[in-house]
């Protein structure tokens, strides 16, 4: 058996979006941009966030777009290549994509807020796959 676990600090790119699957169960998606560096030395990753089940509901009441975040959760790689999913953007750029399934949330500052604060946890244990 293997474990992996990947963390990151971000802020909602948009809104989250809840929807339901066949059988009931909640799923929210939302994107996260995780800053690294410093001035002009500082690059931007976007990350595509899955949360699953109450949690999903939990995240849909409280994020919106801006809000600072914790997430913790499994690193999801392309089925074909086992990489962050690699694409071309409009203007011809190489861009990656990367995707999470988050078991832990925890929201940073308030709603409405995109600064640190109070730190309020929710977390669901790790799905199977």
């Amino acid at each position: 058996m293997s474990y992996q676990s990947t963390t990151l600090v971000g802020h909602l790119g948009r809104d989250p979006e809840l929807r339901y699957t066949g059988s009931g169960d909640a799923v929210c998606s939302f994107s996260l941009a995780v800053n690294s560096g410093f001035g002009d030395n500082e690059v931007t990753s976007w990350w595509r966030i899955s949360v699953w089940k109450k949690l999903a509901e939990v995240c849909k009441q409280y994020l919106e777009k801006g809000r600072q975040v914790l997430v913790v959760g499994e690193l999801k790689p392309d089925p074909e290549t086992g990489d962050p999913k690699i694409w071309q953007g409009n203007d011809g750029t190489p861009r990656a994509s990367y995707e999470l399934t988050a078991f832990k949330v925890e929201f940073l500052g308030n709603k409405g807020e995109s600064s640190q604060g109070n730190a309020k946890p929710a977390s669901e244990e790790p799905m199977p796959f």
